[in-house]
């Protein structure tokens, strides 16, 4: 799972008895190097759906980590970019690295439950982050997503369908969900990472609750499963435009 330049077990192991922050903290600067960091055919993919739906003015990478993301909008953002995450180490790594062409970009301490804007943002993006909250706090993320966009703004993420009950994938997430689950119930502070906690139906229901209008986008590089429905999507969540919510 790893190349020679990630974490060792033993750096793994400390970083999984710390806090989600200093994990996170300790992870930064071989954080490139794991599976947990967006592979780019997957930033590529969302990229060039953001494309062809934009350009959009200022976009915000959500839980951004080291800054993979902010790429994506720096493609399809005019004005500015903005990156935000509540890991230190991940932002010192992200500021470290060569700018891509395109509008200005910013860096932003901050946790995602309290977002530190208004609504100032024509898009928000988010890779791979949101096994770190739990199901509860989805209303309280949602509206925070809603409260830093402009009328007519967009929200949007890709999401992996979730393995075939009983295959080998499907064992292998329930097995990490269940190891998470008795470390968190024997130390602490906990180290919130659920892979099987974000389901389509839940996020759904919580964003239209949100007063988002919910798309959803098949990813056609990544094919379809077994039966038919496509491996990765994109959610595209918007909110009203301003002539729409004055109608």
């Amino acid at each position: 799972m790893f190349s020679p330049e990630g974490p060792s077990v033993r750096e793994l192991a400390v970083q999984a008895l710390s806090s989600v922050e200093h994990g996170y903290d300790l992870l930064a600067p071989k954080f490139d190097h794991t599976p947990f960091r967006t592979p780019d055919v997957i930033l590529d993919a969302v990229g060039s759906v953001l494309r062809r739906t934009g350009p959009f003015d200022a976009g915000l990478d959500l839980c951004c980590g080291t800054g993979a993301g902010v790429g994506v909008l720096a493609r399809v953002c005019r004005e500015r970019v903005t990156g935000v995450d509540f890991s230190a180490g991940m932002l010192d790594v992200a500021r470290g690295r060569v700018g891509p062409p395109g509008p200005p970009v910013s860096w932003v301490r901050a946790d995602a439950r309290a977002l530190p804007f208004g609504p100032a943002f024509d898009l928000v993006v988010s890779f791979g982050a949101f096994g770190h909250f739990l199901p509860r706090e989805l209303p309280g993320l949602f509206a925070q997503v809603r409260s830093v966009l402009r009328p007519g703004g967009c929200f949007a993420f890709p999401l992996v369908a979730p393995p075939r009950p009983g295959s080998p994938g499907y064992w292998a997430l329930l097995g990490f969900d269940t190891v998470m689950r008795v470390r968190n119930a024997l130390w602490r502070p906990p180290f919130v990472m659920y892979y099987r906690a974000f389901r389509l139906a839940d996020v759904r229901r919580e964003l239209t609750e949100a007063g988002f209008r919910v798309e959803l986008c098949a990813l056609p590089e990544f094919g379809l499963r077994p039966d038919g429905s496509p491996r990765v999507r994109l959610v595209m969540a918007r909110l009203p435009d301003a002539a729409r919510a004055q109608a």
